[in-house]
């Protein structure tokens, strides 16, 4: 499955920054390649920049990190109960409250690259599990509609969105 399979009507127009930067990712390949780029791009940033705020109030690489993390745990969240025929209209959240809520600072990097690698495998299996019907399902997330295949590459999306982020305000 590629990106240029996807419909605009499979997700909101707010995520189309995060769809427009993918390029023809396969959503499988792609969830596992994007992971051991954005590590070894990770580690390739100077230490004394993971606590660094390019302006008063903005996140820490660290706190991004956590942030991708804690929204692709919901993403994929959101992915399986709407692959499951849940017609439940499901949340948004408040990725402010959630950062705010972490203590990313004060964590190991490579610790928290292993919890990143742990939730991106877990979303692999899930992701391999669907048949296309089930990624083809939509449902309601943040008030709006929003395809399971739409939350896959969402994650990878958002991860290079903030990886580029990290290029051009933090490095």
């Amino acid at each position: 499955m590629k990106v240029s399979d996807l419909n605009t009507t499979e997700y909101s127009a707010y995520y189309s920054t995060y769809i427009n930067i993918l390029e023809e990712e396969d959503l499988i390949e792609d969830l596992e390649i994007s992971l051991h780029q954005f590590i070894k791009f990770v580690q390739n940033i100077p230490m004394d920049k993971f606590d660094f705020r390019y302006e008063e109030g903005k996140w820490t690489i660290k706190d991004i990190i956590q942030h991708l993390i804690d929204c692709e745990r919901v993403f994929a969240y959101r992915a399986l109960r709407i692959s499951r025929n849940d017609s439940t209209a499901l949340p948004g959240f408040d990725e402010n409250q959630y950062v705010a809520s972490t203590d990313a600072n004060s964590r190991g990097i490579q610790n928290m690259l292993a919890e990143l690698s742990a939730v991106r495998f877990s979303t692999l299996y899930l992701f391999k599990s669907f048949n296309n019907h089930q990624l083809e399902n939509v449902g309601t997330a943040s008030d709006c509609q929003v395809s399971v295949r739409a939350l896959g590459f969402l994650i990878i999306g958002h991860q290079k969105h903030h990886q580029k982020i990290f290029k051009e305000r933090y490095l």
